[in-house]
């Protein structure tokens, strides 16, 4: 089936009007409708993207530099995912929320002879973005993606300057616009795409490559990889604007934590309660920002050691230790990653409160061993060596600790398998494509926001630990910002310790 073959048959379900008539109709007795955003003023981003796009082109110079917001995602059939923008876009834009759908950034170089190049620029950036679908076009209620019959008043391309301090081009001019000068030879233009954001927009460009004699993908691939490369670890340094954007997003994570407890008491017992709560969570982070930042995990009973338990379908049992794993993600797209462990009856019973105080030492350790100058290796070593320590006291790590915690042991990782701590901004595994020794080898500096989240696992089929740990699962996560004078907890807002937890819970349920 080709692809004109497809769509006829999605439009199958549909009598769509095509007469000259018709189009002439609804084209005409509209009155004017404004922008999405209104008023239209700059984003509070936009003081921070001309740095961030500096240090880019300087890394790069001479070369044209792609950059696609990407476009939708199908959910199933003619259905779309909630628009997101690539974080990337996101981070050199400052656009945030479903403003350009489909728009490209590009940084075009300078000659070496302009005003520009005296006055220190290596770039000129460009927003590419589709122009309003306004009433005066027959896109207007034909596109059912741009078209504001069907999406109402959208940011154009005036509006998008605007917001964004970038200056605009209709998107229709993409292809000339990235053509222009490219070629193998000195002078020329070489180019590179963030290239697994968008795979039309990465076909065009490999297409102007080929046709420029610059090589297809096979010589190229690599190019690009060092520019997402780049990217990515450009965002581990937050600046003052994404740590305030941070904070909001912890501070909206803690309603919906609230939230959680106060209909917890109505849903226990009651089947696919998990469900129930996550509503509760996921409803505060549509009020309060964008959207979840990642799948919520709410995972009571036997499903807490589940790493990654995302279907949510369980029921809250008297009893239960409940762990919930969110963050809201504000318009901006900077997302919180919090994670609490709940006694579902509002008590800790004696063995759930040891196991927890041990997560909660294993996090303080690390929280001290994250120092300016440390690593992600220091920290995972010191939670480690907390967690083994009380794996053998209990008798459950039958091997010494050092013998456990020497790389050819390990036996400890059994009880928790996966990492510690992780960059976080706008994804909530930020920073993701960076070189390993830019990420784990690198040293912890002031600017750097990431979390640390132990625990410990014990699966209910586990028969090397004693029956009343089976089906117990513990992990405690905050947000820390590095600072010159050492680590802050971005989100010690959030009640943690045993006893805090046990009021936070009674408030709640009274409120």
């Amino acid at each position: 089936m080709d692809e004109q073959d497809m769509q006829d048959r999605v439009n199958n379900r549909t009598l769509r009007p095509n007469s000259a008539s018709f189009q002439k109709f609804m084209t005409t007795g509209w009155g004017s409708q404004e922008p999405r955003v209104e008023p239209v003023e700059p984003l509070e981003s936009s003081r921070y993207i001309g740095r961030r796009l500096a240090e880019l082109g300087e890394r790069f110079p001479g070369e044209r530099l792609i950059i696609p917001a990407g476009g939708y995602k199908t959910r199933n059939n003619d259905d779309d995912y909630p628009y997101r923008p690539d974080t990337t876009f996101a981070y050199y834009t400052g656009l945030g929320e479903d403003y350009e759908p489909g728009a490209i950034l590009v940084l075009d170089p300078v000659a070496p002879d302009s005003p520009e190049a005296k006055g220190g620029k290596t770039h000129l950036p460009l927003l590419f973005v589709h122009p309003r679908a306004d009433q005066s076009t027959q896109d207007y209620y034909r596109s059912a993606q741009y078209g504001e019959y069907w999406v109402g008043p959208r940011a154009g391309l005036d509006e998008l300057a605007t917001m964004t301090g970038i200056p605009t081009r209709d998107i229709a001019t993409f292809k000339e616009a990235i053509s222009l000068d490219a070629g193998p030879d000195d002078g020329a233009v070489r180019l590179r795409v963030i290239r697994y954001t968008d795979p039309e927009v990465t076909a065009l460009v490999d297409s102007v490559r080929k046709a420029k004699g610059i090589g297809g993908p096979d010589q190229n691939e690599a190019a690009d990889d060092k520019f997402i490369e780049f990217t990515s670890e450009a965002r581990m340094l937050k600046d003052s604007y994404e740590v305030a954007e941070m904070r909001k997003a912890i501070a909206a994570t803690k309603d919906g934590f609230d939230r959680i407890l106060s209909r917890l008491p109505d849903v226990v017992g009651k089947p696919r309660s998990e469900r129930m709560l996550e509503g509760a969570f996921n409803s505060n982070a549509r009020e309060e920002g964008n959207d979840v930042g990642y799948g919520s995990i709410i995972a009571s009973g036997s499903h807490a050691p589940i790493l990654h338990w995302m279907r949510n379908n369980g029921t809250v049992n008297q009893g239960d230790l409940l762990l919930i794993d969110a963050g809201v993600e504000v318009n901006s797209l900077y997302t919180a990653d919090i994670t609490r462990t709940f006694p579902v009856g509002g008590k800790f019973t004696p063995l759930q409160r040891r196991i927890y105080e041990t997560v909660l030492k294993a996090q303080q350790a690390g929280f001290e061993a994250a120092r300016p100058g440390a690593t992600y290796s220091d920290i995972h070593h010191a939670v480690m060596r907390v967690l083994a320590e009380a794996l053998h006291e209990w008798g459950i790590l039958k091997v010494s600790v050092e013998e456990s915690l020497s790389p050819q042991g390990q036996q400890h990782r059994r009880w928790h398998a996966c990492g510690c701590a992780h960059h976080l901004g706008l994804d909530v595994h930020d920073c993701a494509e960076a070189r390993y020794e830019s990420y784990q080898g690198a040293a912890i500096t002031p600017g750097m926001i990431f979390t640390i989240e132990p625990g410990l696992y014990f699966k209910e089929n586990d028969l090397l630990v004693p029956e009343e740990f089976r089906g117990i699962g513990v992990r405690i996560e905050d947000d820390i910002l590095m600072t010159d004078q050492g680590p802050e907890w971005l989100s010690k807002a959030i009640p943690k310790t045993p006893d805090e937890v046990e009021a936070w819970m009674a408030r709640q349920a009274r409120s």
